[in-house]
């Protein structure tokens, strides 16, 4: 069994940064790739990174490549997302996940699921 808490989310303006945190704890952390979703109002949940067991393997949503970057410390159990040049469209909660078979872009993959922290973007 894995849990996962989120945190780092807020309020920020336009063109600013945040870093989101997830940590692990119940199982081996680095035994797991580990993915980042976000679901904004009246819309469907939706990928926006993913990062390998290693951390040598990252994939992001065309709408976040360039902004965010996924890192993690497996030393620390933690999975990070540095969020920059955020745009009001980032506006959401944002959930981490855990995959224990492979890193994934695809949510019903992913086994283990964090309570989600609000991100809130104003323009």
């Amino acid at each position: 069994q894995v849990q996962l808490v989120e945190s780092g989310g807020g309020l920020v303006q336009a063109g600013g940064s945040l870093r989101l945190s997830c940590t692990a704890s119940g199982r081996t952390f680095s035994s797991y790739a580990m993915g980042w979703f976000r679901q904004a109002p009246g819309s469907v949940r939706e990928f926006v990174a993913a990062i390998n067991l290693s951390g040598d393997t990252t994939y992001y949503a065309d709408s976040v490549k360039g902004r965010f970057t996924i890192s993690r410390d497996n030393t620390k159990n933690t999975v990070y997302l540095q969020m920059n040049s955020l745009k009001p469209e980032d506006t959401a909660v944002y959930y981490c996940a855990a995959n224990r078979v492979r890193v994934s872009k695809f949510g019903p993959d992913y086994d283990y699921w964090g309570q989600g922290t609000q991100v809130t973007v104003s323009s």
